[in-house]
C-alpha cells in the first residue's frame, strides 16, 4: 500500500467534512432566523452549551470550548443578554467575576431550534434506517472525541 493509498480516505474524510460544514452552516442560519431574526447563528450554539450545562458557565470557558475569541464571545453575550436569553450572575468563588446563566426563555429558544433542526434533519435522513442514523451519530460522538485531543 501506497503513502497515497493510505492518505486518500482521510482526505476524501476532509473533503466530505468540508461538505458537511457548509451545508450544516446553511441550516443554522436559515433555522436561527426563524426563532430570532438577527441574532448571529454561532450564538445558538453558545445559549445551547449553557442549556445543556449542569450550572452556570464563565464567558472564557465558552470561548475556550468553541476555540473563539473572548470578544467575539463577549459580544455573542451581550447580545443574548439584550435579548433576555441569557444573563450574567455574580460567580460565588469569585466575587469580582460573572458567569452566565440562561434563563428560561433561551431555554425555550434552544427547545424551538432543536425541534426544527431535529424535524429537518427527520426529512432529509427520512429513507434512511434508523439502525444507519444511530450508527452515524455514534461514528461522529467518537469523531468529535477524537477532534478534541490535541494535535499529533
Amino acid at each position: 500500500m501506497t503513502e497515497q493509498d493510505r492518505r486518500q480516505p482521510h482526505e476524501q474524510l476532509d473533503s466530505e467534512l468540508s461538505l458537511l460544514a457548509r451545508r450544516s452552516r446553511w441550516m443554522w442560519i436559515t433555522l436561527a432566523r426563524e426563532v430570532e431574526e438577527g441574532l448571529e447563528p454561532a450564538a445558538y450554539g453558545l445559549l445551547a452549551t449553557l442549556s445543556d450545562a449542569d450550572d452556570d458557565v464563565r464567558g472564557g470557558d465558552l470561548a475556550e470550548k468553541f476555540g473563539l475569541d473572548k470578544s467575539t464571545v463577549s459580544r455573542q453575550i451581550a447580545q443574548m443578554e439584550s435579548l433576555g436569553l441569557l444573563k450574567r450572575v455574580p460567580d460565588p468563588q469569585d466575587g469580582r467575576a460573572r458567569l452566565v446563566r440562561i434563563t428560561e426563555e433561551g431555554r425555550a429558544r434552544v427547545r424551538r431550534l432543536r425541534e426544527q433542526r431535529g424535524r429537518w434533519l427527520e426529512g432529509a435522513l427520512r429513507d434512511w434506517p434508523n439502525a444507519d442514523v444511530r450508527q452515524l451519530v455514534e461514528l461522529l460522538k467518537r469523531l468529535n472525541s477524537s477532534l478534541e485531543t490535541p494535535e499529533r
